[in-house]
Order: structure tokens, then sequence, then C-alpha cells
């Protein structure tokens, strides 16, 4: 057996694998033996069948699967001993006159090969590390719903202004009929909020849907329309009044604080406000690290130039595709892959430049910190670490979620390894100011 290479350019080659009779006859007459020791042909006693016969009725198909297990190996065999970085998988090459009745043969195959790039993890510009702050608003807001979450509700016989109140909206022409609680501080304008203040149970209120609410989402949710009807919806509606409650605050005392942090944790507004503002901060500091990775790649992306094999990986989506597909639907998948193709290289050469690689005992600790942290929610605060690696086993076991708990760690990974490398400039925001920066 002979393996050559031609190399046509950067990113494409021909490999041809030569298979001489004397690679593959011993094992294909070894196979043959065998087949005519236990096959039933009519007419003659098992293991006695001539071998012309046998030849005749398997010999091909032995051959054919032999040639190609030996093909395979030895190109698989090639490729690692080479240390060929492939895209995709080599392609074989279509041969005209291609005769399974000669005793040598010889196969192409087209490689794709991955470019030689450096990385470029700086541009002209810094990229903004976002640091996401919790608001004294914010804090505030959150105290309030969590007054009325633990609240009390007492019913009323008329509305007033912060009130909640359950009712049906109806609009048979788009055949909106839909039971809700609605609370009037999300009413929009002196005008609307008028038809509330003062109404009684069964009280049938006409009403515009356009600009009813503060906010478009929460007519979606008080309609049960979609998003796209929602924005824009102007149709009069009735809303039928079935029940009215005031939600009176929870006090803000040692009660409502044990229930919820625990026995004496929380003693006071002011280390309320102080929780509050730390969970929101740990919140915001996940929010923030995501964006950055987001920033990152699509900065890389842009300073780091490489050509790719573009021709052949078209050639090779258009043979491998779950379903056949034309060539223009081919570069059409190509051209959607092609970003993250090109990510997954420059990801692919941080991580081995850098030794970031995941480790099975990184990956062991990983998981048990996760561990850690879920049986904290339930107020398990310090497992046992026998307990701790019995679970870790478990989850391990499972490829899917070994899969998933490498790509957070892995992520992890890539953070710090930004964080220390890239030229980034913090920006102190609130939520608020944040979400309309990222998302404007």
């Amino acid at each position: 057996m002979n393996i050559s290479k031609e190399q046509l350019d950067d990113l494409n080659a021909v490999v041809t694998v030569d298979i001489a009779k004397a690679d593959y006859s011993d094992k294909v007459d070894s196979i043959l033996k065998d087949y005519r020791k236990n096959a039933n042909i009519p007419g003659f006693r098992k293991g006695h069948v001539p071998m012309g016969l046998v030849k005749k009725q398997y010999g091909k198909a032995v051959l054919v699967d032999e040639v190609n297990k030996l093909l395979q190996d030895a190109l698989n065999k090639y490729l690692t001993e080479e240390k060929l970085d492939v895209l995709g998988n080599p392609l074989p090459k279509e041969q005209e006159n291609f005769n399974w009745d000669a005793d040598d043969y010889s196969f192409e195959f087209e490689l794709g090969l991955a470019p030689k790039f450096e990385v470029k993890l700086n541009g002209k510009k810094a990229i903004t590390h976002y640091k996401i702050v919790a608001t004294d608003e914010m804090i505030d807001n959150q105290i309030k719903t969590i007054q009325k979450q633990y609240g009390k509700l007492i019913s009323k016989d008329s509305a007033e202004k912060d009130d909640l109140i359950n009712g049906t909206f109806v609009n048979e022409e788009k055949e909106i009929e839909n039971q809700t609680t609605i609370s009037l501080d999300k009413i929009k304008g002196k005008r609307n909020l008028d038809k509330f203040i003062g109404s009684k149970v069964g009280d049938v209120l006409t009403l515009k849907t356009k600009g009813l609410f503060t906010d478009d989402h929460d007519l979606m949710n008080a309609l049960k329309v979609s998003h796209d009807e929602a924005h824009d919806l102007d149709i009069e509606v009735t809303f039928t009044i079935s029940e009215i409650n005031h939600q009176e605050l929870a006090d803000l005392d040692q009660d409502l604080f044990d229930k919820l942090y625990g026995k004496d944790t929380v003693k006071s507004v002011t280390e309320l406000k102080e929780k509050i503002k730390q969970d929101a901060d740990r919140q915001f500091v996940q929010q923030s690290d995501q964006q950055l990775l987001n920033d990152v790649t699509e900065s890389v992306l842009e300073n780091t130039k490489f050509d790719l094999p573009a021709e052949f990986l078209q050639k090779w989506i258009q043979a491998t595709g779950e379903q056949p597909l034309t060539e223009d639907e081919a570069k059409d998948e190509y051209e959607k892959s092609e970003k993250g193709l090109r990510f997954q290289l420059i990801e692919g050469k941080i991580i081995n430049d850098n030794n970031l690689q995941v480790t099975f005992d990184e990956l062991k600790e990983f998981a048990k910190d996760l561990i850690k942290g879920q049986m904290a929610q339930f107020g398990q605060m310090s497992p046992e670490d026998k307990e701790l690696e019995d679970i870790a086993a478990r989850i391990l076991s499972n490829q899917d979620e070994v899969k998933r708990i490498s790509e957070q760690l892995m992520s992890q990974k890539l953070l710090a390894y930004y964080k220390e490398n890239v030229k980034l400039k913090e920006k102190e925001v609130s939520f608020d100011d944040f979400v309309k920066e990222v998302y404007k």
C-alpha cells in the first residue's frame, strides 16, 4: 500500500491511496473460507460448497468491504501521522472507468486544510466591560415587590389608584376573551385611569387598547395576543369587573426577613437592602461577563483575517447533508455557518496555544462546585465530600452532561484569559442603561 499527497495550495490537497492485491487478498480468502464452512446452498452439504461458487456469490461483496476497511484505516492513520489539520472529512473524487475486477486499486481524496493564522485579540478600540450596579431605585422597587408578594389582598367594593382589578377583556371581532388581573399602577394616562377609579364589581368598561398600558407587553398578557399583535393594536374592548382588591404591603419586620433569608440572617431594612444589592450584583456579573464574551467574539472575528477552503467546504456540505442539496443550497448553508466555523478555529487556537484545555480533575471539581451551589439553594450548606463525589460521578457518567458542563468550564477559562489579555475599559452602568446600550 502506498499513500501520497499533492498540495494544490495552502488550503487544498489531494491524497492518493494505492492498494495492491497483496494488501487484501489473504484477508479476503480467509473470510471466504469461513463463508464456505457455514454456507447453506441448496444441493450441497454444509461445508462442501465449491470455493468457486462461494467466490461467485460472495467474493465481490467481501472484496469491496475489505478494501474499504483498509482504505479508511490507512487514510485515518496517514492524517494522524502527518498531523494534517483537515476541515470536514476527506471527499472521495469521482473516478471514471473504476474497475473492481482489477487486482490493484487507486483512490483519490480531496482535503480541505485548516488555515494558518495568528489571533488578534485587540483592535484599535478597547472593548467595554460593563460593571452593572443595582441603583437605589431598583432596590426600592424590589423591596416593594417583596412586600406585595408577602402582603395580603383585601376585597373592596370600588376601585382606587393602585388596586388590583380582576375581570374579563372581550372583543368579538378579534375573538378576544381573556380573564386576567391588572394592577391600576400599570394603566397609562389619566383619562384611562379615571375609567377605573370608582368602578365596582359588575361594571363593564369600554376601553381603547392603544395607549392603555405603559408597556405594550402588559397589553399582550392582558388580552392573550401575540407580541407582534400587541404593538400598535388599536381596537375597542370591554372589560367586565369581577373582583376588586387592595394589596396591603407586608411589614418590613423580622418575620419577613426570616422568611426571605432564614432566621436572623437579616435584621434591619439596611441589611435587607445590602442583601438585595449583593444578590443583584452577583446576577449582574453573569450578564456582564456573557456580554463581554459576546463582544470579544465579535472583535476577534473582525480583527483576525484568514481564508478558508470555501469551494471544498461547500462540496462537503453538499455531499454530507441529511438531504440532497443543490450547489446553490450548499453555498447558502456554507455562508450561514462560515462565521461560526471561523470562530471555532480561532477559539481552538486560543485554547491550544495557551493550554486552556479542560482536564477531568478540573471538570470534576467544577461539577462539585455546581452541585454545592444547587444544594445551598435548598438549605444544605455543608454537604459531605463523599456525597458530592457520588453525585458528581453520576452526573459525569452522562455524556450530554459532560458536554454541557465542559462548555461552561471552558467559557470560564476563556473569560479569565480575555480579562487578562484583551484591552478593556470598564464602564459602570445601571441595569436599565446596560439594556439600552447593549440592545439598542
